[in-house]
């Protein structure tokens, strides 16, 4: 089960990959009516939730700017950012070193006990691979919205051009 968790991971994350690349960064700071964030904020998101929920067991070896957790961690947004945000070259290229790693990790390593549980909010994990499995659905979601994003800009840019013509 734990290689099956690893292989699923994998095909998240590298669905991730593809997506983002295909996205034109020059709508990744746009915020349609209804959201929050930015294409570019979910992105650097995934990016630095997945540090942080395998910052325990089993650890990623990818390090992140020390500004990421104040761009991109739970409750933050574009609208408060203060600095340049990273390119999507840069995110991408994050994106490709965690997935690098999650070729690295031992199936094994997901049965270990967390010392103490990771808790966030109502949640709680009791093994690495509870909390392993959490953060590709978490993954998932983020994806889904980015997806969701992309249609609505496409969606208002039409409705712009129509306007006009």
């Amino acid at each position: 089960m734990s290689q099956a968790s690893i292989q699923t991971a994998k095909t998240v994350h590298q669905l991730v990959i593809g997506s983002i690349q295909a996205i034109p960064e020059e709508i990744y700071d746009i915020t349609p009516a209804g959201f929050k964030n930015t294409i570019r904020w979910n992105t650097g998101h995934i990016v630095t939730m997945l540090n942080w929920f395998l910052s325990a067991s089993p650890a990623l070896n990818t390090k992140l700017p020390e500004n990421y957790s104040g761009l991109f961690m739970t409750g933050t947004k574009p609208s408060d950012w203060t600095v340049t945000p990273p390119s999507k070259e840069e995110l991408i290229q994050y994106l490709s070193a965690q997935y690098d790693e999650l070729s690295k990790i031992d199936p094994g390593s997901l049965k270990m006990p967390l010392n103490p549980p990771f808790e966030m909010g109502p949640l709680r994990f009791e093994t690495a691979g509870e909390l392993f499995n959490f953060a590709f659905i978490h993954e998932a979601m983020h994806l889904g919205i980015i997806s969701s994003l992309v249609k609505t800009v496409q969606a208002d840019n039409e409705a712009c051009l129509n306007e006009r013509g």
